[in-house]
Order: structure tokens, then sequence, then C-alpha cells
């Protein structure tokens, strides 16, 4: 048994999935085309996907819990909390590490605050800080010295600005995973630009799994 494998943070997990397919299915319905976080415009898209659980699939959940624990992550890093079902599993993982930090960060009030009552109920409060507001301002501050795991799911227009903030920070060996990378080949371009200081594959279908290297 794990943190993630056990209540309460297993019953919670299954609840939030449910509630995920449950408002995404109806977000697609209604938007059509225009549902994809994408856009230059990500302000007004994600104003109107501010009840929309803009969740990574279980798959992807679940390969952020093991990376986590493989790479003995302490300090983590998440750009797009949503409702926090990532950052549950990022928490779990640095919790059966033995401890440490998920900086979260939410762009909409609202999800900000359903987000941190998710990490109560899932007893991981004590491990996580979610910042509320335009990421390129809320991670430009009070960051570890070192980051050892980077989860990028937020406005995909922003890849690129993010990753550049964090980059300073990320210990040799770190690792950035970005979910629907195919929205951004920009990013996707730099990340794997030979010698550019990053061993970068596509994992899943939209998901590109980033290790930092060093000099």
């Amino acid at each position: 048994m794990t943190t993630l494998t056990r209540p309460p943070l297993s019953t919670l997990l299954e609840q939030l999935f449910i509630d995920a397919d449950r408002t995404q299915a109806t977000f697609r319905r209604g938007a059509g085309s225009a549902a994809r976080p994408g856009g230059e415009d990500y302000k007004k898209f994600y104003t109107s996907a501010k009840d929309v659980y803009l969740a990574v699939s279980r798959e992807t959940a679940t390969l952020l819990y093991m990376l986590v624990r493989h790479s003995n992550a302490r300090n983590v890093v998440e750009f797009g909390t949503s409702f926090g079902i990532s950052t549950l599993h990022l928490a779990a993982g640095v919790r059966d590490n033995g401890g440490g930090r998920v900086i979260g960060t939410e762009f909409e009030p609202s999800k900000v605050a359903r987000a941190r009552a998710n990490m109560s109920a899932g007893g991981l409060a004590d491990l996580v800080e979610i910042r509320d507001g335009d990421a390129l301002e809320t991670l430009a501050r009070d960051l570890p010295h070192s980051i050892d795991l980077v989860l990028l799911d937020g406005a995909k227009s922003l890849y690129l600005p993010v990753l550049a903030l964090l980059e300073p920070k990320l210990r040799v060996g770190a690792l950035i995973v970005a979910d629907n990378a195919d929205m951004c080949p920009q990013y996707v371009e730099r990340v794997r630009k030979p010698g550019g200081g990053y061993l970068s594959v596509p994992i899943q279908e939209d998901v590109e799994l980033s290790l930092k290297l060093g000099e």
C-alpha cells in the first residue's frame, strides 16, 4: 500500500476523476473546437473553463507518481493546478519519498480554493503550496534552490516562458513532464534541440518527458 492507493486519497481521486470526465465531456460539447487551451488568449480560455476539471489522464497521473518516486523528488513545481488531481499524485509521491514540497500555480481563483480543499481532503495539505495568479509572476519568486521535477499543464503558449523561469533552479537530472505538448511545437523543438541541455522523448500520445543534462 502507498499513499496513492489507500484512503482517504484513493477514494478522493476516484471521485475527482469521475467529476473530471463529466465536466470535460460537457465542456467539449458546448465549446466545440474552441475547447483547446493552446492559443495566445489563455486568460479568456481559462476563465471560460473555470468549472471544468482540466486534468491529466489517469495514466499520466499514475506516471507522475511513479516518476516522483523513482527520481526521489523532494522539490516539485507544477504549472497549471486546476482542481488538483495531478497535484495530489505529485504530493503522494513526495510523501512516500519521505517529505518535501510541491508548489502549484493556478490562474483561476475559484479553482485555487477547490484545489486547496482537495489537498486537505487527501491528507496532503502540509506538503503543498498552491499559488494564486499568473504563473509568470507566481513562479518568478521564492522557489527551492534545486527543483527535482516539473509538470507543465497550464496555458500551452506559456510553456517556454515558464521553462525559462525555472531553468536556473533545475538540478542536473531533473525531469520535466509537459502534458499536451503537441499544442506547443515550439516547446517540443526547444527541449529536443541537440545541444540544448535536455534529453527528451514523447511518451503516450501527447506527453513530452525531458531530462535536464549537465554542462
